[in-house]
């Protein structure tokens, strides 16, 4: 077997890096306390981020199928890819100077969330549902060890002990789902599946095998009803780890749902089925959201809500409501990253904020109050933002599809969604602070990734045209 390294180069780069950390680890385990010095994993980590970031680009091009047709590099691989390493990038940013992780176990956690980060790149490219199996769980174990690692709290165990269990029962109906598939269409290979049928009256042990395996997926996404680890973890876990736990994840989740989804037509039973969840989903988590005053606890219902709109795009059955479901998780990653990013600058103890926390933000800190609020415009969906451009991706891509009743669903959700998005300005700008709350310090380099993350937002909401043709041309590779 003839292997072209060229195509790895985003994996191989992130193994390096995961490397490059053990390494630190084991030859450095009681590392200084200034976590600025460059030859600490916060000072030299960023930068190498950074360059994957610029490999996972030049590699967006890239086409291959190897790994016995196990391992398929395409375009979907690569923007999925290079969407991790922009959220990963980020993430290592984000979680430099936390308050409330020990110095001593800083290289062990950037060496776990470069592994969840590996994880996720070979989930994208996995075509076979053996390796894709293998994939999730290389991506999960490194966070069922990294959602504790908030020093001194004791939420952190609990969210850590929730996380495990609920993804121990996920993985076990997924394998049974995987043991049906192999019994009923003696495959595991995508691209002899997608030969398949999967309607209920020719193949129901198969339509009940994918139907469980897709549960693994459910759980990352926080899909309704196998939401229910969301609030309390990122609840429980320190900030900086929540806001990777929220976004990345997800990510590996959904290129896994569009290759499954590209297998079913409209109509079918397992189609409606994720056209009922999602339906469920968006209105549960938003309703749910609306009662919350802990903002990590409301983001969390958000995310419910989220994942209910990425399945308007993956019961569509077309290139397009592919595309669109893959480009609507990016800009959930960058929306979702950009709310973190502000609450981890606010939270200079780590603490949980709750909303009354961001009273009078435009005194204190105008330049966060206006990077939140633009965040939350997009998580709501209003023009200019990326959010807009998303939906209406996703509501044209599906409208005449067979599930006009979702998007009169998704309509109304984002109306209920409104309320408590707006919130998030309203305590910001026309609430006033108590006198004991502090002016927030930020730092140059805060306010220079802040301003980047909006500007993403914004540009991505005005002139989209680029980034959803990649996916446009990902999603075309699938579907005719």
């Amino acid at each position: 077997m003839t292997v072209d390294i060229a195509l790895f180069l985003p994996e191989l780069f992130q193994i390096a890096i995961v490397l490059a950390l053990f390494l630190q680890s084991v030859l450095n385990p009681h590392p200084a306390t200034d976590g600025a010095q460059w030859w600490n994993a916060a000072g030299w980590l960023p930068l190498a981020a950074a360059i994957g970031l610029v490999v996972a680009g030049f590699s967006l091009e890239s086409r291959g199928i190897i790994l016995w047709e196990a391992y398929q590099i395409d375009g979907l691989s690569q923007f999925f890819k290079f969407a991790i390493s922009l959220g990963f990038v980020i993430a290592v940013l984000n979680a430099g100077g936390q308050p409330t992780l020990s110095p001593e176990k800083q290289t062990d956690y950037f060496l776990l969330l470069s592994l969840s980060a590996l994880g996720l790149m070979c989930l994208a490219s996995s075509v076979e549902m053996i390796t894709i199996f293998l994939a999730l769980e290389l991506s999960s174990y490194s966070l069922y060890a990294l959602i504790p690692m908030r020093t001194s709290d004791p939420r952190a165990s609990e969210a850590g002990i929730k996380y495990i269990l609920f993804g121990a029962a996920a993985t076990a109906l997924s394998l049974f789902g995987l043991a049906y598939i192999l019994m009923d269409q003696h495959s595991s290979y995508l691209t002899i599946l997608s030969t398949k049928s999967w309607a209920w009256n020719t193949a129901p042990l198969g339509v009940m095998g994918l139907t469980l395996f897709m549960v693994g997926f459910f759980f990352k996404l926080a899909l309704f009803p196998f939401h229910f680890w969301a609030p309390d973890v990122y609840d429980g876990t320190s900030n900086e780890t929540a806001a990777y736990a929220a976004t990345l994840p997800k990510l590996g989740a959904v290129v896994i749902l569009i290759r499954l989804a590209a297998m079913l037509q409209p109509g079918l039973q397992i189609t409606t089925v994720l056209a009922f969840l999602g339906a469920f989903s968006m209105t549960f988590g938003n309703l749910a959201a609306l009662t919350q005053q802990d903002v990590k606890r409301m983001l969390g219902y958000s995310s419910v809500a989220h994942a209910g709109y990425i399945m308007i795009g993956l019961v569509a059955g077309s290139a397009k409501g592919l595309a669109a479901a893959g480009f609507y998780s990016l800009i959930y990653v960058l929306m979702n990253l950009t709310c973190f990013w502000v609450i981890c600058r606010l939270s200079t103890d780590g603490r949980n904020l709750r909303l009354t926390d961001l009273n009078g933000l435009y005194k204190r800190a105008p330049f966060l109050a206006f990077v939140l609020a633009v965040a939350a415009l997009s998580l709501v969906g209003l023009p200019p933002t990326a959010g807009f451009m998303g939906k209406l991706f996703l509501l044209s891509a599906a409208w005449g599809r067979g599930y006009d009743w979702l998007i009169v669903v998704a309509a109304l959700n984002t109306a209920i969604s409104i309320y408590y998005y707006l919130n998030f300005i309203r305590h910001a700008y026309t609430q006033e602070a108590d006198d004991s709350a502090a002016i927030v310090p930020q730092s140059a380099m805060g306010m220079v990734w802040g301003g980047v993350l909006a500007s993403l937002i914004l540009i991505l909401g005005t002139i989209p045209s680029t980034v959803y043709q990649w996916a446009e041309a990902a999603g075309r590779q699938l579907l005719p």
